[in-house]
């Protein structure tokens, strides 16, 4: 017989509208009694919720992650509950036997006995600061698919500027589309005013590049496009400046974290937005891999593994932790043994991160980061340039 080791816990089956709560309370005995009700998924019946849960004596609350649905749940039982936030494929009921009361006391039922993998949740100022960042992710990823329109728009007009230019973007190019767009009809003779410093292109090239023929309907779509750019990139200024002040308390935390090789102001702020600074909730580095999707599977069957590719999990520190890899291994003032291996790099970063994190963190001598000097556009853009190449998970439990 399974041990059981919550006697009185809750198993709850959450929907858009409505959540099924089914409390399991388990005797001396061996014996267990179940209640169930309903309630709505506004604010008021939560709060009846978790007075319905405090006068049956029940402390231990599973529920799936179910969407977004779950969050305003928790929200409102996190502070009188110890909530165990499961993946559903692990809470999964019988096909052909489901219903929205059974699904509440099956989770009930695995749950008492310790069966749920609970997932990791940061408490409230992480995933705060995780949800701004992440919308900052956002932002450029927009700000991405706008440039491959614009890039698009001078494509099908026949202009050829990212045949001789390594940036379409940036100054020269971005001067040159402007004075385009002024008049989308008349061609350009003269491009010796638009040269900068580090063109290594020909006047005969970029001649021979802007030979093109903009229709007029073309050329408004680019010019909403470039509007939308400079919108896109005030808001992310203004998100960025809040970004900076949320995670000033973490100013200690990120200095160490910025220590590692490749590891910027912003990289630091998303690292420690996705793990927390509090590495006691990983067991070992290991774990901390594993979570973060950079560790192979184990699906064997009969002797014969069937695949160990790794999982999904990691959505958005798995690419930051690759973007700062590739900025450490592209740095000449890291050893050549850190820039000769990106996978050694990625995997030694994140299991030393861990071991170092559960000590007390304090700052390290003469490393005083200002966020607020941070917060200039000058270092914006320094910041997002340097962010856009590498990865490290490893590493990054030693520092924390």
């Amino acid at each position: 017989m399974l041990k059981i080791v919550y006697r009185v816990c809750c198993g709850m089956d959450i929907h858009k509208s409505f959540v099924v709560a089914c409390i399991a309370s388990t005797n001396e005995y061996g014996v267990t009694t179940y209640k169930r009700k309903r309630f709505s998924t506004f604010t008021g019946d939560l709060r009846r919720c978790a007075v319905w849960l405090a006068e049956n004596n029940c402390k231990d609350v599973c529920m799936e992650s179910t969407g977004k649905y779950w969050i305003p749940i928790y929200n409102i039982l996190e502070p009188t509950c110890n909530i165990v936030l499961a993946h559903p494929k692990y809470v999964k009921a019988i096909h052909g036997k489901k219903t929205d009361k059974r699904d509440a006391k099956w989770i009930a039922d695995i749950f008492k006995h310790d069966l749920v993998a609970g997932s990791f949740i940061p408490p409230a100022d992480i995933r705060q600061l995780r949800d701004l960042f992440r919308y900052r992710w956002k932002l450029t990823s927009f700000t991405t698919g706008e440039k491959n329109r614009a890039q698009n728009c001078l494509t099908i007009s026949n202009f050829k500027l990212d045949d001789v230019f390594s940036d379409v973007f940036g100054k020269a190019a971005s001067a040159i589309t402007a004075r385009i767009l002024e008049n989308p009809t008349e061609k350009i003779t003269d491009v010796s005013g638009f040269r900068t410093k580090g063109m290594k292109a020909t006047n005969e090239q970029v001649l021979a590049a802007v030979d093109g023929e903009m229709c007029e309907e073309q050329a408004e779509k680019l010019r909403i496009i470039r509007s939308h750019m400079d919108s896109l990139e005030l808001c992310k200024l203004n998100l960025e400046s809040l970004i900076l002040s949320t995670a000033e308390k973490y100013l200690p935390q990120l200095n160490l974290v910025m220590t590692a090789p490749g590891i910027q102001s912003f990289a630091a702020i998303g690292i420690i937005s996705e793990i927390g600074v509090d590495m006691s909730v990983f067991p070992t580095s290991k774990h901390l891999c594993s979570w973060a999707g950079l560790t192979p599977q184990n699906n064997e069957s009969a002797g014969k593994k069937k695949t160990t590719r790794i999982s999904r999990a990691g959505a958005y520190i798995k690419p930051l932790l690759v973007q700062c890899a590739l900025s450490a291994i592209r740095a000449k003032q890291f050893p050549e043994e850190l820039r000769s291996s990106r996978k050694s790099v990625i995997a030694t970063w994140l299991s030393k991160s861990a071991e170092v994190t559960r000590k007390p963190s304090s700052p390290l001598p003469g490393c005083s980061l200002q966020l607020s000097t941070i917060c200039s556009r000058r270092m914006s853009r320094t910041i997002r340039n340097s962010t856009a190449r590498g990865n490290l998970l490893q590493r990054i439990v030693k520092f924390l």
